[in-house]
């Protein structure tokens, strides 16, 4: 018998994708159909499977879950709802305040590595470059200041309580689908290990900025202290000394091909987006 990070092997996720011989006088007739049928349909080459980025997804487009509807299915949506409502909120912000970023990271899931990841200098040299076309030149001590004086709410999923798994949670520090946007205020493993754990003084300012604008939200962790849990970039943005939360829509079967959101809780976190850039500290 195998436990259940063992069933299903890496090297066993193969795919199929067709299996209609050519009539070519080729040695590999399959193989030179499906790449025909590439060719056609999305000009790729043999040559460029090398350098692509290719990833195998679903099929099934994001449907309507519930009699009432009132659940998006789809695949994915750790962390692309975060990432649209993201966007959507600093398309419709207008003119915030102070100076407003909406920063979407690559490689999250595997440790924010690479020159696309939160781990890069590319925030950094961003930011330097704004203040030098600003100011006429950025010195080390002028992009701390900037940087230390900023302040950022980390847009990715919370797990919502699973009623098949309920023992993965501590219901009284949990966040619940349906129920709003979620604040963590820390993530990590076994407690806090690889965590980001926002000061107290923060998670006031930024829950006030939710209760002045009307936003339903919850607060939560990502699992009991003992089952393991998880982490985000916050722990990134933390490390540059800004103050950062993470926020954003409670998930259900997360990591699976089918995850589940709500869509009041997807609507409160644009809300929750669109009052931060509006009442920036």
């Amino acid at each position: 018998m195998k436990k259940m990070h063992e069933a299903v092997e890496g090297e066993n996720l193969n795919i199929l994708i067709g299996g209609i011989p050519v009539g070519e006088d080729v040695k590999e007739k399959v193989k030179f159909g499906i790449l025909k049928l590439l060719n056609e349909k999305y000009g790729i080459r043999e040559q460029d499977f090398i350098s692509a980025e290719i990833e195998a997804v679903p099929a099934c487009k994001a449907k309507n879950v519930g009699l009432d509807e009132s659940f998006i299915g789809a695949y994915g949506q750790d962390d692309r709802v975060c990432a649209f409502t993201t966007v959507k909120a600093i398309l419709d912000a207008g003119k915030p305040k102070r100076t407003a970023i909406a920063l979407l990271v690559d490689k999250e899931e595997i440790g924010s590595v690479g020159n696309t990841g939160m781990l890069s200098a590319f925030f950094e040299i961003t930011v330097a470059e704004m203040v030098e076309k600003l100011k006429g030149s950025c010195s080390v001590t002028m992009l701390n200041r900037v940087i230390s004086n900023s302040c950022c709410m980390s847009s990715d999923v919370s797990a919502a309580v699973d009623p098949n798994f309920e023992n993965a949670f501590e219901k009284n520090n949990a966040t619940f689908a349906g129920c709003g946007m979620s604040l963590v205020k820390y993530t990590g493993a076994r407690g806090k290990s690889g965590s980001s754990d926002a000061n107290a003084e923060f998670v006031y300012k930024i829950g006030k900025i939710m209760d002045d604008n009307g936003v339903i939200w919850q607060t939560g962790e990502l699992g009991k202290v003992d089952h393991g849990g998880g982490g985000t970039i916050a722990q990134y943005v933390a490390n540059l000394n800004m103050d950062v939360i993470d926020c954003g829509v409670p998930v259900l079967s997360m990591h699976s091909p089918f995850e589940v959101t709500s869509k009041g809780d997807i609507y409160m976190a644009y809300k929750s987006y669109m009052a931060f850039y509006a009442d920036m500290m």
